[in-house]
C-alpha cells in the first residue's frame, strides 16, 4: 500500500521539513491539500529520471571550464572530473547526480529507480571523488565553478545526508562518505571568497550571487553550520537589505535562467521574519499588485531550444515559478499580494515543465535538474513548519 501513496503526489506536494531550523529534520514529502495543480505521479518521475541517466555519463559534447598549468593538464573529461564528466558541463552533471538522489527517495521502489541507484554508485566513488577534491584544489582553479556549481554541490551533499537519515538503505551513508573531500573543498573554496566579494552578482547567469546563496543558506542551516550560516545572511543583508524598486521590466535578459529580482527576494524571505519581508517586499517589488492579477510577471519563450543559451530561457521559468513559491511561503497569510503572485508561479510551472522534453540536449541535460527542484519545493518550508527567522538572522541560540 506504501508503495501506491508514493506513486501520485502533487506537484506542490513533496515538501521538505523546515530547513529553516539550524538542525532541521531530514525532508520527508507528504501529499498535497492544494488538488488544482497538475500531479507529479510516477511517469513523470521517470521521465524526468530519465534525462539524468541519458547524460550522466555521457562524456560528449562537454564544455570544460577547464584552467590548464601544464601539458599534464591535457586530458578528456573522464580523467579530470571522474565522477562529473557527463551532462555537457560539471555543475549540469552534480546536479544531474542530485535529481537522481532526490528521485530514489521519493520513489524507492520505481522501475528507474535501480538504473539511478546503479549510475550513483559507479559516479560517487571514493577514487572518483578524491580526483574531484585534488582537481579542485589545483593551482588556478581558485573560481572554478563558483559559485553556482559549488552550490549545487553543498546540495547533493544535503540530499545524501536526508536520505541517509531515513535509515532505508545504506547506500546513502556510503556515497556521502565518499563525497566529503571534495564538499569540504567546495565548502572552504566558498568561506573563503565570500568576505572578499565587495558587491554582489546580479546576472541572469551562472554567476548570480542571489541564487547561491539560499541554496548556500539551506545547506548551512541544514549541517548545523552556525559560522557559514552567520557569514551568509551577513552578506545577504549587506548586499540586498536597503535594495529598492528592483527593475523587473528590464528582465530577462536574452540568454538569462535566474531572475535577479527574484532571486534576491527569495533569499532575503529565507533570512526575515515574515512580517519585515512583507515590507521589505513591498519597497523592493513594488510591482506584485493586490489585485490578484498574474499580468505582473508572464512566462517567457524561448526562441530556439536547439541554442544552448537560448535554451536558457526554458530554465527561467522554472526557476522563476520556484522563487515565486519561495516568495509566497515567506509572506504572512494575510498578504493581500499573494494570489497575483500564485497565479504567476501556476503559469511559469505550467509553461517550464511543458518545455522539459529531452527533444534537444542542450536543454534536455540540465532542465530535469530545475523542474524536479521546482515540483519538490526544495528549499520551501511546509506550510505548517516553524519559521526561524531568528535564526535565519545569524542569531546562536
Amino acid at each position: 500500500m506504501k508503495n501506491h501513496v508514493l506513486l501520485v503526489v502533487s506537484l506542490c506536494s513533496i515538501v521538505g521539513t523546515s530547513l529553516g531550523q539550524v538542525h532541521a529534520e531530514p525532508s520527508v514529502f507528504h501529499p498535497a491539500a492544494d488538488s488544482t495543480v497538475s500531479h507529479f505521479d510516477l511517469a513523470s518521475a521517470q521521465r524526468f529520471a530519465g534525462l539524468a541517466l541519458a547524460c550522466v555519463h555521457k562524456e560528449y559534447p562537454n564544455k570544460l571550464a577547464h584552467s590548464l598549468n601544464s601539458d599534464a593538464d591535457v586530458a578528456p573529461p573522464r580523467k579530470l572530473t571522474p565522477a562529473f564528466y557527463g551532462c555537457y558541463d560539471w555543475h549540469s552533471s552534480v546536479h544531474g547526480h542530485w535529481l537522481l538522489v532526490r528521485l530514489a527517495r521519493a520513489f524507492p521502489d520505481a522501475p528507474f529507480t535501480s538504473d539511478a541507484t546503479a549510475a550513483l554508485r559507479e559516479s560517487l566513488t571514493q577514487s572518483n571523488l578524491a580526483q574531484e577534491a585534488a582537481y579542485l584544489q589545483a593551482e588556478g582553479r581558485t573560481n572554478f565553478e563558483r559559485p553556482y556549481g559549488l552550490a549545487w554541490l553543498l546540495q547533493l551533499g544535503v540530499e545524501l545526508r536526508d536520505w541517509e537519515a531515513e535509515g532505508k538503505t545504506p547506500l546513502p551513508r556510503e556515497l556521502s562518505a565518499n563525497l566529503q573531500p571534495l564538499e569540504l573543498a567546495a565548502l572552504a573554496r566558498l568561506k573563503t571568497w565570500l568576505p572578499k566579494l565587495s558587491h554582489p552578482v546580479r546576472s541572469g547567469e551562472h554567476s548570480q550571487t542571489a541564487f547561491a546563496m539560499g541554496l548556500l543558506i539551506d545547506y548551512a542551516r541544514r549541517t548545523g553550520d552556525q559560522d557559514f550560516l552567520n557569514m551568509l545572511v551577513a552578506k545577504a543583508r549587506e548586499f540586498y537589505l536597503a535594495d529598492k524598486t528592483c527593475p523587473l521590466a528590464y528582465e530577462p535578459s536574452g540568454e538569462d535562467f535566474l531572475s535577479p529580482c527574484l532571486a534576491e527576494a527569495d533569499v532575503m524571505r529565507r533570512i526575515l521574519p515574515p512580517p519585515e519581508f512583507a515590507r521589505w517586499l513591498r519597497q523592493f517589488l513594488p510591482q506584485i499588485p493586490r489585485n490578484g492579477s498574474d499580468t505582473w510577471l508572464q512566462p517567457e519563450v524561448s526562441p530556439d531550444r536547439s541554442d544552448p543559451k537560448l535554451a536558457h530561457i526554458d530554465g527561467l521559468n522554472l526557476s522563476r515559478a520556484w522563487m515565486l513559491d519561495g516568495i509566497a511561503s515567506g509572506l504572512p497569510e494575510s498578504d493581500s499580494r499573494l494570489a497575483a503572485i500564485e497565479k504567476s508561479a501556476a503559469a511559469h510551472r505550467s509553461a517550464g515543465l511543458a518545455a522539459v522534453t529531452g527533444e534537444h540536449y542542450e536543454g534536455g541535460h540540465w532542465l530535469g535538474s530545475f523542474a524536479v527542484y521546482m515540483v519538490t519545493r526544495r528549499g520551501i518550508p511546509g506550510k505548517n513548519a516553524e519559521h526561524e527567522a531568528s535564526v535565519g538572522a545569524g542569531v546562536t541560540r
